[in-house]
């Protein structure tokens, strides 16, 4: 089959599927990576074709706060949805559609005639099990989970709205609205396959059989390459560093934050090593390295403990490191992560990113490089991930799609 992964936002939003495309590919698919022009090289690197999407996801950096995030979010689909429909060519066979591109995507398969997945990072389906993962870290009460779930969904599709408008009208489809579509949708029970381990959100209890969760996808990295050199010499002069980075968070802020990690670490007696990222965090010294993009699947395991934004993806890699964490969550779903990780005991409490001081700094470092507790549950963690099926579990289902011939369709006129 020719399966087009569809994702769009920053690099955690796209790193996983790298490596569930290489899986399919490797079950002999042939697979199409759809996301913003900037991650071409990430596409290749994994083996996989490429087509760009037209968004810029650099506003999710921006560490303003949910209010900003969903005007950013707005004109960043009002970019998306104009050229959703041209990234799908005429022999795609099969739409995986990540969390943000699947609103779109389901009425491009209805015009293209061709079956569709959910490929979701988050759990966004409403449960009593806990709050939403935007807007609300701590639990409302079963009735009040549910409620704040149904409320996040009815908000999403106000914010699809226009973008969804326009993209029907240019496929030459009756209109409909996000939220028509979307009951369509669960009153088809289409399938959501979700990449996170059960170790840290459990499978909600009320969730319907068609919405899997299958452990975490990895992004796909070359075992053979080795790091770079000064890091694998910083690594190998004295005891184990700690981490601190904020992936695609925090742009604008580097100056402050390096101050304080710097700060923080030798307060805790720590030597660190500071991953630039889109804050461009630097800082020098014989306890201190910074460093570019490095993979964390080669990194994670030769640490002691990691400062991150609890984005989903750098939260599984900690996990799945045996490693501490500590977070700093920033916006969107990073302190429902980050409550996670503190929930199951391999994070002290979370530092929001507004009253984050070198002070409080060190003093989670140092609970949790010497509390072992911490280490213990992360361990724990790592050991439940290593059961769980992850990227097999959708190559599975893709093959049992293609056995039963349910690829391509001829569009149905509907009212």
């Amino acid at each position: 089959m020719k399966v087009l992964i569809a994702t769009a936002g920053s690099r955690g939003d796209v790193a996983p599927y790298t490596g569930l495309g290489a899986s399919l590919r490797d079950a002999g698919h042939e697979v199409v990576l759809a996301a913003t022009p900037s991650f071409a090289a990430m596409a290749a690197s994994a083996g996989l074709d490429f087509r760009p999407l037209p968004a810029d996801p650099g506003a999710h950096g921006d560490a303003r706060g949910n209010r900003h995030l969903l005007r950013a979010a707005s004109a960043f689909l009002a970019q998306l949805g104009e050229g959703f429909a041209a990234a799908v060519d005429e022999d795609t066979d099969l739409l995986l559609l990540s969390t943000t591109t699947a609103p779109l995507g389901w009425h491009v398969a209805e015009a293209r005639g061709i079956p569709s997945m959910g490929v979701y990072l988050q759990p966004t389906t409403p449960t009593a099990d806990f709050a939403p993962p935007v807007g609300a870290a701590r639990s409302l009460g079963r009735l009040g989970n549910r409620a704040a779930g149904q409320l996040t969904l009815r908000m999403t599709d106000r914010v699809y709205a226009p973008a969804v408008t326009r993209l029907r009208a240019r496929l030459g489809l009756p209109a409909l609205t996000p939220g028509q579509m979307r009951r369509r949708q669960n009153e088809a029970r289409w399938p959501v396959f979700h990449g996170f381990s059960t170790a840290l959100v459990p499978r909600p209890s009320d969730w319907e059989s068609h919405l899997t969760v299958t452990g975490s996808w990895w992004p796909h990295t070359d075992p053979a390459l080795p790091l770079p050199a000064e890091l694998e010499a910083f690594l190998a002069a004295g005891p184990a560093p700690v981490l601190v980075g904020f992936g695609s968070m925090a742009t604008g802020h580097g100056p402050r934050l390096s101050a304080l990690a710097v700060q923080a670490l030798r307060q805790a007696g720590l030597r660190g090593v500071l991953q630039s990222g889109a804050a461009s965090l630097a800082a020098a010294g014989d306890d201190i390295l910074t460093i570019g993009d490095v993979p964390h699947s080669a990194l994670f395991p030769r640490l002691a403990a990691v400062v991150h934004h609890a984005g989903a993806g750098t939260s599984a890699a900690a996990l799945r490191a045996a490693l501490p964490s500590v977070t700093v969550p920033v916006t969107a779903d990073q302190p429902f992560w980050a409550a996670r990780l503190a929930m199951m005991g391999a994070a002290p409490s979370p530092l929001p990113f507004s009253t984050l001081t070198g002070d409080n700094l060190a003093a989670a470092l140092s609970a949790a490089t010497r509390d072992p507790s911490y280490t213990r549950a992360a361990t724990a963690a790592q050991r439940h991930m290593a059961t769980e099926k992850s990227a097999a579990a959708v190559v599975a289902a893709v093959k049992r799609l293609a056995d039963q011939g349910e690829t391509r369709q001829r569009p149905t006129p509907r009212d």
